[in-house]
């Protein structure tokens, strides 16, 4: 299908190739048929006035005025620019394309006593001589185009398939698979060559970075991790007052942050693995929505689903997706669930046009207007349900608020 759409579309590079080609080609074959066509034409008109002109030298010498020569004597019976050119210098010859079936070369002369004389020669197979010269040009330049145009598509295919895998490749690399390559690096130098070596190279450079990006947060956490214990601590130990509870707050919301940079650089190092077994959906989320704490309305479908998970990292991924509604959307959250899929939703302002396009994205909450946030929730969220398995799908209501789908896969033996 993906062969046939790329076939079909009049706008790729291989039908632009095509149709340079064809209008070279027409071009081409205009130009050399007007030269031919102009050359044929003199010559034909040399060769009747040639041919003409014996014609009268012959007839005048041999001839009388009986008519029985083909000699002319009436300036009424002659073609009227054939008349002034003769009455102008002497001699003329014209060709006269009155009768189209029936062409024919005149020359004519001044005789003793100011007389014209003029005689006619047949044209006619000159005529069809070019007729057919320049149909067959125009049969053959057609066939020509007919074979050049489908050879220079197919011609053309080879360096539009490169292009295609270089598009592919940084689809791909957009996507989020750094490890993607053109693998052209082989073949002859060229321009599309180049682009893939610069492709592969900026695919490298986006590799190195992000690792060397993923190292750090890892080493900031693990490095903040100890004295933050130690704070922990200490913050437990203060006096009870307003300014503790206000520094123990603080704390926890370190700690937070601390605890999901290290869950993110796990996820990204791609060291976090499912251990799966079937769990009773609803149930499942029921006994998420009591250990947050949450005002939050459950509601249940009529065919209840067991799905083949994790149970922690989905109770991790329902409690970001609740905190975040919470935190960032208006009462009252809703949470249904229907077969394998669960759906979590506010009535706030909804996801930010950044979020819809691109994901969540770490230290970035995308708008003022969703609150206060490091971005790293759904970022969590996100991570984990790849690796269970699962899809996230965010989205907004047209009467307002966020929606968040959570698709889970089925038991093995639901999916058979």
């Amino acid at each position: 299908m993906g062969t046939s759409r790329a076939l079909l579309n009049w706008r790729s590079l291989r039908w632009k190739i095509a149709l340079l080609v064809a209008a070279a080609c027409c071009g081409i074959a205009l130009t050399v048929g007007l030269l031919v066509h102009h050359s044929t034409y003199e010559w034909s008109m040399n060769e009747g006035r040639a041919e003409a002109y014996a014609s009268l030298s012959a007839a005048l010498t041999w001839g009388d005025e009986s008519g029985t020569n083909g000699l002319i004597y009436s300036p009424g019976e002659m073609p009227t620019e054939l008349v002034r050119s003769v009455r102008a210098h002497g001699e003329g010859a014209v060709y006269d394309e009155s009768n189209p079936y029936q062409p024919r070369m005149w020359a004519g002369q001044r005789i003793s006593g100011g007389r014209l004389v003029a005689i006619s020669v047949d044209m006619t197979l000159d005529e069809l001589s070019r007729r057919a010269l320049d149909r067959h040009m125009w049969e053959y330049s057609l066939a020509a185009l007919a074979v050049v145009v489908p050879l220079s598509a197919l011609a053309a295919e080879l360096p539009n398939r490169r292009l295609r895998r270089v598009a592919r490749t940084a689809r791909r690399i957009a996507s989020g698979d750094l490890d993607a390559r053109t693998e052209a690096g082989g073949r002859a130098g060229d321009e599309i060559t180049e682009i893939s070596a610069t492709v592969d190279s900026m695919a490298d450079s986006l590799r190195d970075r992000l690792r060397s990006e993923q190292r750090f947060t890892a080493d900031v956490a693990h490095e903040l991790r100890t004295p933050l214990m130690g704070l922990v601590t200490s913050a437990e130990l203060l006096p009870e007052s307003e300014a503790t509870d206000l520094v123990r707050d603080r704390v926890r919301v370190l700690r937070t942050l601390v605890e999901d940079l290290l869950e993110i650089s796990r996820l990204d190092a791609g060291v976090e693995h499912a251990d799966l077994r079937p769990v009773a959906l609803p149930d499942m989320v029921r006994d998420s929505l009591v250990r947050t704490g949450l005002d939050t309305r459950l509601t249940v479908g009529a065919a209840p689903a067991v799905v083949e998970t994790d149970p922690r990292r989905l109770d991790r991924i329902l409690a970001n997706l609740l905190i975040n509604a919470h935190r960032h959307g208006s009462a009252p959250v809703e949470v249904t669930v229907e077969g394998t899929t669960v759906v979590v939703r506010d009535y706030g302002p909804g996801f930010p046009e950044a979020l819809l396009a691109d994901g969540p994205q770490r230290f970035r909450t995308g708008a003022a207007e969703r609150g206060r946030g490091h971005g790293l929730g759904l970022t969590v969220a996100l991570g984990q349900a790849r690796v269970i398995g699962a899809s996230l799908l965010f989205s907004n209501v047209a009467d307002g608020g966020a929606v968040v789908t959570l698709r889970l896969p089925p038991t093995a033996d639901a999916a058979g």
